[in-house]
Formats: C-alpha cells, structure tokens, sequence
C-alpha cells in the first residue's frame, strides 16, 4: 500500500501481461507470448521501469520507498521466470533459482492474474507521457540537438494537463527541459494545414471537391486537433452539413521559426529550439558529467569512489563551467576540477578539444 505509482503502473502492465498470454499459451499461440513478453521485457520493464528508477535502486537508506522497487522488482521477475519456462526453460530455471532459493521453476505453479491491479487510470497517464517523450526525442533527432544538451521548454496540449500535470517533472528530466507549458492556442507556435485527401473524397464529392478545400482553409485549430485525433467534425458544405473525418483530409503541421513539432495520431510536443549561451554552457557542463562517468567506468572506479576531475584547453572552460561546478562535482563524486593536462587523449565536448583525465582520491 506504499508503492509508488510507477510501481503500480508495472504491476498493472504486469497482470495484463499474464492474462493476456495465458490466453495465447491456451491457443498454442506461441508468437503471440513471445510477442508481448518481448515488448514487455524490453519496453515496459528495461527501458522505463528499471531506467526510471535507478535512483531509487541506489538509494542509501533502506526506506519504504527503496522496499517498494524491490519488492515490485522482484514480483514481476519471479512471475516472469513461471511465464516463460514452457518456452525458455534454461535461462528461466537459472534467474529463479538465484532469485528464490527454491528448486526449481518447473516445479512451481503457473502466475495467476491478478487483476486487483489492473488500474487503466495510470496506465493512461503514464503512457501518454512515454508517448510524449518519445515524439519529443524524434523531434531532438530532426533537429540534431543531443538530449543532453537542455532546451528552455516544450509546449504540450492544454487538454492533456487535466491528466499529466502532476507528471511534468518526469518529463522535464526524459526530455532534459527546463519548463513544461500546457497550451490551448497554439498559433504562436505552429501552422496547420488542411487539404483534401483527393484518393478518398475525389469520388464522393466530384465537382464539390474544390469548395470542400476551402472548407478546410476555414476549420479552427479545435476542429482540426479533433481530426488529427481521428474524430469527426461538421462542415457546412454548400449549405448542407458533411461529416468530415480524418482519412477525408491531409494535415500537415509546420512549426514557426525557432520551433520543432512532432506529432503522431493522437499527440504532439513543440519543442522550443533555440539555444542561449546559458543552456549551451550547460550542455557542456552535462556532456562533460557523461564523459567522466565514462572514464571512471573505463578505471573500473567503484561507485561510491571519491576524484578529481583534471582538464585543459584552449579556451577559458573554466568561466563556462562555473554555474555548474557543483552539479557537476555531485554527479562524479568530484572534489576538485583542477586546469592541469594530465593525458594526451583529446575528448570532445560538443565541439571543444578537451584533454581530460580523473584521478582517483585515496
């Protein structure tokens, strides 16, 4: 009763998941169980769940919260291993035995759906917000700036704030955006435009098609967020009333200058692309973090291995970083940021040549 929502969230994906393939394992459906448990494994439990909560697996104390990830963790793992030992005995019989202490998996019952869990609720919210943030990567990727170099904010559908508003730091942390802003008017940001799909409504509305196009040169930015969200609208049409839906038109979205918009059926995200130096500063001072993490990966440093970080240049780094030396000593368990070369292996951060080096602290 105290876990998190994202706790939540997987058991819910989790219950779904077992209801879902022991309905195709009764079938003989095997494609079917290796289908979803795949997209499960992968998506569901590696990319989100796991990644999302890394901090929390890390956590020094032992708190409710630390129990929670464990725990949910452990479920789902320990479930999974009994979902796939008919297709995947070895591997499964292996991860059981290691997590449980029991003998074996094949000797253990068949998950039960639970279905108590099922919570459509969350599932919703925390969907539509990986959905969000995976049009906001495509959209980085378009415009070829790297997450994590910060962006000042992303615009999101003011309808959606009803649901996620409470989720935006998640957001702002995936997209690595300094302001989430839910938006009803959007005409500052982006221009639509409506032409008739000529392969469906050609046909249908023969000499009528070309008043139908300016039909559409009329439609608010409502009506065609409704379309764009496969729902249907009504237009006058020579003084008749014509149901128009979303195969009947081609809409096309066009981000204004300084803006980048990805959108798919259902979602959108505009994207705020224009960099000052302040949020470039900051991009190096987050590259420069990855870097380190690199290289104390490379040394083997254990984790909790106190350095210093060693640099030189050409440039004045030092007066770039200096808003950030702290979060950058945070994330590398640095002490010191010393300008002193130390290797002759040249690093790149985000175009400046930087040599490089850490030094672990006894």
């Amino acid at each position: 009763d105290k876990l998190e929502e994202i706790d939540k969230w997987l058991l819910s994906k989790y219950n779904k998941l077992v209801k879902y393939t022991k309905e195709a394992y009764d079938e003989y459906d095997l494609n079917r169980v290796v289908r979803s448990v795949t997209e499960f494994v992968s998506e569901d439990l590696s990319n989100w769940y796991i990644r999302r909560n890394r901090r929390r697996f890390w956590a020094s104390e032992l708190d409710d919260n630390k129990k929670a990830v464990y725990q949910t963790t452990y479920e789902v793992l320990e479930g999974l291993c009994r979902l796939i030992a008919p297709i995947v005995p070895f591997v499964s019989d292996e991860i059981y035995t290691a997590l449980t202490n029991e003998e074996s998996v094949h000797l253990a019952t068949f998950p039960i759906c639970d279905e108590t869990k099922f919570d459509d609720k969350i599932e919703e919210r925390m969907d539509l917000v990986r959905d969000l943030i995976s049009l906001g990567r495509n959209a980085r990727e378009e415009v070829k700036i790297k997450v994590r170099q910060p962006i000042s904010e992303v615009i999101l559908d003011g309808k959606k704030e009803a649901i996620i508003s409470d989720l935006t730091d998640l957001i702002k942390e995936e997209l690595n955006v300094h302001e989430v802003i839910f938006q009803n008017d959007l005409s500052n940001y982006m221009n639509y435009e409506v032409k008739p799909n000529f392969k469906v409504v050609g046909k249908v509305l023969g000499s009528k098609i070309k008043d139908f196009g300016n039909a559409l040169k009329e439609l608010t930015n409502d009506d065609i967020m409704k379309l764009n969200n496969n729902e249907t609208i009504t237009i006058k049409l020579n003084d008749e009333d014509l149901e128009v839906t979303s195969e009947m038109v081609d809409i096309r979205i066009n981000a204004k200058d300084g803006f980048d918009v990805a959108s798919d059926t259902k979602n959108f995200i505009i994207l705020n692309t224009t960099l000052t130096d302040e949020l470039i500063n900051e991009g190096i001072a987050r590259e420069l973090v990855s870097k380190v993490q690199q290289l104390r990966k490379n040394k083997d440093f254990n984790i909790i291995d106190r350095i210093n970080i060693y640099y030189s240049t050409d440039i004045d780094l030092e007066n770039k970083l200096s808003n950030y030396l702290e979060f950058i000593k945070k994330e590398t368990l640095a002490i010191d940021l010393i300008n002193e070369k130390k290797t002759d292996e040249v690093t790149n951060l985000n175009g400046i040549d930087v040599y490089l080096e850490v030094e672990q602290i006894n």
